[in-house]
């Protein structure tokens, strides 16, 4: 007899509909699947067939044929399971095939039949919604992730018994409430806070000019000195994410299987710190089935690259794409798919391989050429996309062991959101939020400069030797720390905190 079951596949942040074909004919008992099924889904017949057998029902000892359709999509993970084993319960008459009619069924399926998460089920959950079937059914542990969305009824269940009891008496389970709201406030709040750093005033400075215009930045200074500690806090000086784009973060983390999506909904900004060992592939997304990477789940938020130079060099240059565009895309034989990726990208280095150059307390054992070989790590192009290069020394006794209170995340914020707002008004026609996203004619458009101001950049270029990928730079910078002091003109004390910001540009500094 043949049974249809309905699934979801995921492909990238996106899923698809699949038909899950069991046929159970007679011959000599063999299970066969089709449908271009990975590693897990070919051993899902074991679990499959332990799982019916420890619930109580009958394993036809005949010949099955499994099929998952569309046939030409490559398909991995566990979540066919439940599905797979509801369509033998069909074709065997122990199950209805009328009640698999309505309702999209997935789960992983442990060997007592008890059911385990799935990845995506917030991606599914948005598929159905779309799709004329509203109905799905998950394991308890993703219902709060896959109720979110409103126009789909999720049912969250413990085990293939309670799935079959279900499927014949529809009315003995409720679909699961979600507020999204409530859960949106929930999970705003943030753990860490700016009025727990000491010292590094001129670190803290900078971090808000680069917040306030979406700057990239770069942190140089010796270890021990705040720089991981100061990124961290990043995310809480950052314009409030709204619903909406809570809802592609979590939509992001939950086709990656984090476990942060199972909350229902990532109200944060994420931080993303990934090991300086990271390969390519996990960097930026891909595989062959494509998954989002790291850049990806940094959508929104904050991408942190502490040890930068010990990053592998095509992993770094991989980056320069969706710096620029805030996507990427990642490209195979069947399908070429885009994964979001506007993020911050926040790096940190030592000043030398030793981390003691300029370190008035210690010497320095590095020669100038390692430190030039040290610093060479860091291409040029990519370098070019970091606007802000700030050195943060180590902190002294009397800032760490002193009582003055430091400024609040919620304080430096109220600044951030003003400037933002100003740059908002002034992008409303040009495509475009914040300043370092203006391109060089608009850089002309918004960012003159009067003659005294003119007469201080051309100084700072000629005697300091900046690079000419530095001038649009400073001007973007520049243009922030303007909208920070409320001006609608760049004036000759935001030219020269701009100008501070270039310490990688300078000669002097190896």
């Amino acid at each position: 007899m043949l049974a249809k079951v309905l699934s979801f596949g995921l492909l990238g942040i996106e899923a698809y509909p699949v038909e899950i074909e069991v046929d159970v004919t007679a011959g000599l008992p063999a299970v066969t699947l089709v449908g271009l099924p990975d590693s897990a889904i070919r051993e899902s017949k074991e679990r499959v067939k332990a799982a019916i057998k420890n619930c109580g029902f009958h394993w036809p000892g005949e010949r099955i044929t499994i099929n998952l359709a569309p046939s030409d999509i490559k398909k991995e993970g566990a979540c066919f399971d439940l599905a797979i084993a509801l369509g033998v319960l069909s074709a065997t008459e122990q199950l209805n095939q009328e009640a698999l009619k309505n309702y999209f069924l997935l789960g992983e399926l442990s060997l007592d039949g008890s059911l385990r998460p799935i990845q995506g089920s917030l991606v599914i959950s948005m598929a159905a919604g779309k799709s004329q079937i509203k109905n799905i059914v998950v394991p308890l542990p993703n219902a709060k992730e896959a109720a979110i969305v409103s126009e789909t009824k999720v049912f969250a269940l413990r085990t293939l018994k309670e799935t079959v009891e279900f499927l014949h008496n529809p009315g003995i389970f409720s679909p699961y409430a979600c507020d999204p709201q409530g859960l949106f406030r929930r999970n705003s709040i943030y753990p860490v806070d700016f009025s727990e750093v000491k010292g590094q005033h001129l670190a803290k400075r900078a971090i808000e000019v680069a917040v306030a215009g979406g700057h990239n930045l770069l942190m140089i200074g010796p270890p021990g000195s705040g720089k991981t500690m100061l990124a961290k806090r990043i995310p809480t000086i950052m314009p409030e994410i709204t619903l909406e784009e809570a809802l592609q973060i979590t939509k992001i983390h939950s086709a990656a299987g984090m476990p942060a999506a199972r909350n229902g909904i990532i109200g944060t900004h994420p931080f993303r710190n990934p090991h300086h060992g990271i390969s390519n592939v996990a960097l930026t997304g891909g595989g062959s089935i494509p998954k989002p990477g790291e850049i990806s789940l940094a959508h929104l938020g904050i991408l942190f690259l502490d040890e930068l130079p010990e990053f592998h060099r095509d992993s770094l240059e991989a980056l320069r794409q969706p710096l620029e565009d805030g996507s990427i895309i990642v490209s195979r034989a069947v399908k070429s798919i885009i994964f979001p990726a506007s993020f911050m990208l926040v790096a940190a280095m030592n000043p030398c391989p030793c981390g003691k150059f300029n370190d008035p307390k210690s010497s320095c054992r590095c020669n100038t050429t390692q430190i030039a070989r040290y610093r060479a790590k860091i291409s040029g192009p990519l370098l070019d996309r970091i606007d802000i290069h700030i050195e943060v020394p180590a902190a002294k006794y009397q800032e760490l062991s002193g009582n003055l209170s430091a400024e609040s995340s919620a304080q430096i914020k109220e600044r951030i959101n003003k400037a933002r707002s100003i740059q908002k008004g002034r992008f409303k026609d040009e495509g475009i939020f914040y300043n370092a996203r203006m391109s060089h004619k608009q850089v002309r458009k918004f960012c003159g400069l009067g003659q005294e101001e003119n007469g201080l950049l051309k100084t700072a270029m000629e005697e300091l030797n900046f690079s000419a990928r530095a001038y649009d730079k400073i001007l973007k910078v520049s243009r922030t720390i303007s909208d920070l002091a409320g001006s609608q003109n760049i004036r000759c004390e935001h030219l020269s905190e701009a100008i501070q910001y270039r310490s990688m540009d300078r000669d002097f500094f190896v």
